[in-house]
Parts: C-alpha cells; structure tokens; sequence
C-alpha cells in the first residue's frame, strides 16, 4: 500500500527543502525524497562550505598584510586539515538545521533513490526494500552536477570538480583552473590566497563573461596583480595525469599547443541537470538539453509533473531554486503567485574583490536597443572603503534615459555580494532614478556608493 501526499518532492536542495516547508504552510501532507544528505549539493558541496573556505583565505591574506593595518602577525601558516575540517562543520551545522526544518514543519523525510514511475506515482528504494509514494502532484528539483571533460575524467587525485577541490588532502603547488565562471573564480581566488601558483584557462574572449564588460576587465587585472596568470580566448586540447600532477595541452590565441605540467587541475566548465534514470523519459516530460522545460510557475507539459532549481537550466542558482520552489507551491495550493523573472535574480561571485550584478549588462542594454545613462563610482571615492583598506572596485548602474527605469548594476570590490540585494529591491519595486536619489544612506557605509553611482548617471555625483 502506498503511502499517500498532496505533494511529494524529489531533491532536497535549496529549491526542494524550501518548497516543502513552503507547502507545509499552506497546508498540504508533504513528503521529500533524497538520496544523500538534506540540503542538497549547495548546502552540503557549494555554496555554504565554499564560503567557508573563502573566509579562511580572506582572513589568511590580512593576517600576512597585518602590517598595514598597524599589527604584527608573524609566522603566519595554515593547517590545511582543520581548514577543511571547518569548511565540513559548517556544512554538517546546516543540514542538521534542515533536519530541525523538516521535523518542525512536519515534512516527512523519504531516505533512498526516488524514481517517477507514472503520474502521482513515486518508487523509492531503499537497499534491498522499495517505499511506494502518491500525490496528486510532484515536483522534481534533483539539481545537477559538474560537467567532465570528455577527454579526462575527474580523478579526484590530480584532476579535480568542485567536491574535490573542497576537501583537498594536499594542497596544490602549482593549479590549474579550467574555466572562469563564478566557481572556477572562487576556486582560484582561494587557493591562489593560500599559496598556490594558479593559472586560469577560458576559451571565452573574458573571464566572468556572463558579467559587465567592465566588470570582466576590472577582475582580469585584479587578480593579475595578485599572481593568477590568465590565459582567455584559450582552448584545452587535453588532459592527463603525469608523474604525480596533471599534464595539459594548452592551445593558445595564436593557434599554437603548448604542454604544461600542473600538480592539480580543477574542472569548472558547468553543470549536467540530473535528469536521467529518474522516470521522466517514460512519462513524456519535455527537456531541452537535458534540463527540463517549465513555464513561469515550474509546470512541466505532464499534468502533475513540476521541475524547479538546476534541472530547469539557466541560472544555476541556489536563490533560483528557492524562489521557483515557493511560486511553484503557491500555485499547487491554488494561490495566485507571480510568475517566475529570470531578469531580478542577482548573480555574486564570492571571490576576492567580490562581484556582485543584478539586470542587463550595459552592452546588453544597448543591443536591446535602449538610450542610456550610465553611471560609475569608484571604492577609492567612499571613506568606509579607504578606512577598511579596500579602496579597490566600482559600483555601476544603468538607466533607461526616457523612463529612469534601473536596467542594470554591477559592482566589484569588498563586499558587494551584501550590497547588490539593495539595487534588486529596487528592480522588484519598479524604482525610478528618482526614488533612488531622494533615499538617504547612512554614513559611512560602502551602501553611499550605491547612491553615488546613481547620482553619477545624471550627473549629479557628488563625491567623484
């Protein structure tokens, strides 16, 4: 006898476990399958224990810049066993907080690998038993994985994903880093503060190339200058391990191949949706890609069938995944919520400077066909910056010129990943330049800058 739900959710990541509570809420019978541990890759593999790591390389590179602070840090080491250990903790804290999260909303919690095996209609196996579920719907929110090279599958001794770049048991002398979106940034920026010779590889024309040009430019000479050699516009022939590192054959913007050995190499070219072998195929779910087709509310074209997070493609956000997890129960439960608008999700780059951007690019606006105002302002120009040594970095927004609808904003430097939800607000609530301009920011804060960059797209910056 199969043990029935209103609602059952495969995955417990960000999007999944958000979801349930949200469903708990509204009153639905909520059960969540998951095959590894609560919260999923982001909780458990991404975001939250790479953040962790990044802490302690932040932390890292002031205690060996004491001195311009006016303090004496001498011998200043790392036990890189107990940096993982902490990154593990910290992890480990937070899923025993879904734990808490899911008993407290009376989710019921399904252990083993769930399979859709016809509408309404989950099996789910745990070793040798099988558990039967139904509702009258499911949402599908299994997220996605890294993506291997073809010719050179992660290894996890020399060649590394992002699970194995979290948990290394020696530390990399000289790394490779294959691909420079947000993750292989991160992981360049870490282990480049810890010690480590780093090179990043993009086939791309820039590095963080789904950010503003300018942004891209900024950050390709920030860490220039802290040592990270970047090759963009540059392919990756091949990979393979070589007497105790990693050997690659590097094809350069001229065309010519050069081999180049490596102690360790990280893979951060994308993620694959974890699609296959769960039961969509049979029932005629639609995918492109892989990733599963939804509309603005998570409904697949299988009456029943929802699919939130990863799964559904672009972007490959935690937030995402949570805030299309909420939309999708909402209207489950026969709510009236608004659909889903890729364009107010901001994008952060936990790196050191930090990005951070919500909105079209400058030069997406422009193709989009609009007449801008565009406006900048510099770290070097705010006093919190100068007074907390971090005088690097800008913050960017632009304008439609007739309606002073904020198209866009982007930032770089410290801290801007804390400061980009303020611009987001502002989109979500349609603000104008001109509700932008009469806000008044604290001081001194790194937020002034916010409202200076407004200020500058009308000519009206007051401190640069």
């Amino acid at each position: 006898m199969a043990d029935t739900y209103d609602l059952v959710i495969l995955g417990s990541g960000p999007g999944g476990y958000v979801a349930a509570i949200r469903a708990s809420q509204l009153g639905l019978k909520v059960a969540i399958v998951e095959r590894e541990r609560l919260g999923g890759i982001c909780l458990n593999w991404g975001c939250i224990p790479t953040k962790a790591l990044l802490r302690t390389s932040e932390i890292y590179h002031y205690m060996q810049n004491a001195e311009s602070y006016g303090l004496k840090a001498d011998n200043v080491g790392f036990d890189l066993a107990k940096v993982v250990d902490r990154s593990r903790k910290v992890a480990g804290q937070l899923n025993a907080g879904v734990k808490g999260l899911m008993k407290k909303n009376k989710v019921t919690v399904v252990e083993g690998v769930g399979t859709v095996t016809a509408k309404g209609k989950l099996s789910v196996k745990q070793g040798d038993k099988t558990v039967e579920l139904e509702a009258k719907n499911i949402i599908v929110a299994t997220g996605a994985r890294a993506r291997d090279l073809p010719f050179a599958k992660a290894d996890g001794k020399t060649i590394w994903t992002y699970r194995h770049a979290m948990v290394p048991t020696e530390m990399p002398t000289k790394l490779l880093v294959i691909g420079s979106g947000a993750i292989g940034v991160e992981f360049a920026s870490f282990y480049n503060d810890m010690g480590a010779d780093v090179t990043i590889v993009e086939m791309l024309p820039r590095i963080l190339p789904v950010e503003d040009e300018e942004v891209s430019a900024f950050m390709n000479k920030a860490l220039t200058k802290q040592g990270i050699k970047l090759l963009t516009g540059t392919g990756l022939e091949g990979l393979a391990p070589s007497g105790g590192g990693v050997t690659a054959k590097i094809k350069h913007k001229d065309g010519k191949v050069v081999e180049e050995t490596f102690s360790h190499a990280i893979v951060a070219i994308g993620i694959v949706p974890n699609t296959e072998n769960i039961g969509l195929e049979a029932l005629g779910v639609e995918t492109d890609r892989g990733h599963i087709k939804t509309d603005g509310y998570g409904r697949t074209n299988v009456d029943g069938i929802w699919a939130i997070g990863d799964v559904t493609g672009a972007p490959w956000l935690a937030h995402k995944a949570s805030h299309e997890g909420i939309i999708a129960v909402e209207k489950i439960a026969g709510g009236s919520p608004h659909q889903m608008d890729k364009a107010n999700i901001p994008g952060c780059t936990y790196s050191r400077p930090q990005v951070a951007s919500v909105g079209m690019t400058e030069a997406k606006a422009k193709e989009a066909g609009y007449e801008l105002k565009v406006g900048k302002f510099p770290f070097i120009g705010n006093g919190k910056a100068i007074a907390l040594g971090e005088a690097e970095g800008f913050v960017k927004t632009v304008f439609d010129a007739k309606t002073g609808e904020l198209l866009g904003a982007h930032m770089v430097g410290a801290e801007v990943t804390e400061l980009i939800q303020g611009y987001v607000v502002a989109r979500q609530l349609e603000t104008t330049e001109a509700e932008l301009m009469e806000t008044v920011f604290a001081h001194p804060t790194l937020s002034e800058m916010m409202h200076e960059s407004v200020l500058g797209a009308y000519g009206r910056s007051i401190h640069y």
